[in-house]
């Protein structure tokens, strides 16, 4: 009996990279691509390893903070 090839470890971070790469590009199909501001927010979660939890809390927060309203042109 042969023994198939497995697949490559992939590494955690590795992992969540790709599953944002894929949300990113769900989101542009959908018309709803990310802002350059929340590609970095998402990378800067991954990169500095932050839990759902705290993750979560972050963009909560967002939705909390009062938005400044624009200057008229």
């Amino acid at each position: 009996m042969s023994k198939q090839p497995s697949r490559p470890a992939i590494s955690r971070p590795e992992e969540a990279r790709q599953r944002r790469l894929e949300m990113q590009h769900l989101q542009a199909i959908e018309g709803n691509p990310l802002t350059p501001d929340e590609i970095a927010m998402f990378e800067m979660f991954e990169r500095e390893g932050w839990s759902h939890e705290r993750r979560r809390a972050h963009i909560v927060a967002q939705f909390k903070r009062p938005i400044a309203p624009e200057a008229a042109e």
